[in-house]
């Protein structure tokens, strides 16, 4: 997949984008992915924190040289981290910084038209980006929770003119994450880059999950919008207790397994 190919693919066929955190998964991702995002969701799924606050780039950067190494031949999107864009000159130093310690094909930033700006200038600047709208994890403690997008006529305009100034500031797609189905879908009708969903429903330009949530890895919790599409924790269990059992009674290791 390259930038135009995922314009492209609007209204033509869904973009698969599943996030990555290492070069393990990364490759097991890979054939089944247009993209793969390396999320700052890394940040509760394998440091166990309660939100994505606290990731540094440093971490992104380590997290996405792994996948990229994983998964050489994906379109590989990282996440920007929270306070490494809150101007234009700070969003570019960092924003370069992504580009050249890493082979990652964009960034992606949270915020709607109060990040249009920000989005031009890096897009003038030669960094692809790609947008994310309507619930932001990164505003998860100013906002008081996570909290659907959607709800009131208001909220529907917002959006809409969200999509539109991330568009015209030259994002090539963009994410719409935790907001009402119905307005979701006419989000992605109102703008002509791709718009990938994360509980948004079915009616955009594609779909996005946390790995460990759709392998039924992550336990804490599942959201709504979350299909497990194996119980991966329960398989890991049970086949660390058949290794801890047959250790322990002396099975392991048998003569095929001795040098």
């Amino acid at each position: 997949m390259t930038i135009t190919s995922i314009k492209k693919s609007k209204g033509v066929k869904p973009l698969v984008m599943i996030t990555a955190y290492d070069a393990l998964f990364a490759k097991l991702l890979e054939p089944s992915s247009d993209m793969i995002l390396v999320g700052d969701s890394l940040n509760m799924s394998f440091a166990g924190k309660s939100d994505t606050i606290s990731t540094t780039l440093e971490q992104m950067i380590y997290h996405t040289n792994a996948v990229c190494m994983g998964a050489k031949n994906s379109f590989v999107v990282c996440d920007m981290p929270f306070g490494t864009y809150i101007n234009q000159e700070e969003a570019l130093k960092n924003a370069i910084q992504v580009f050249q310690e890493t082979p990652a094909d964009s960034i992606k930033i949270e915020g709607g038209a109060d990040k249009a700006e920000i989005i031009a200038y890096l897009s003038s600047n030669g960094i692809a980006v790609c947008g994310h709208i309507g619930l932001l994890p990164q505003a998860v403690r100013s906002e008081g929770g996570y909290k659907v997008k959607g709800k009131t006529q208001e909220g529907k305009e917002q959006l809409i003119k969200d999509a539109i100034a991330v568009e015209k500031a030259g994002a090539f797609c963009m994410v719409i994450e935790g907001v009402k189905a119905d307005v979701a879908k006419e989000v992605a009708a109102s703008v002509g880059i791709p718009v990938i969903g994360i509980g948004a429903g079915k009616d955009v330009d594609g779909q996005v999950l946390v790995f460990s949530d759709m392998l039924g890895l992550f336990e804490e919790f599942t959201p709504k919008f979350v299909k497990k599409y194996m119980d991966g924790a329960s398989l890991v269990k049970e086949a660390v207790k058949s290794y801890a059992d047959e250790v322990t009674c002396r099975e392991f290791p048998k003569e095929e397994h001795t040098y």
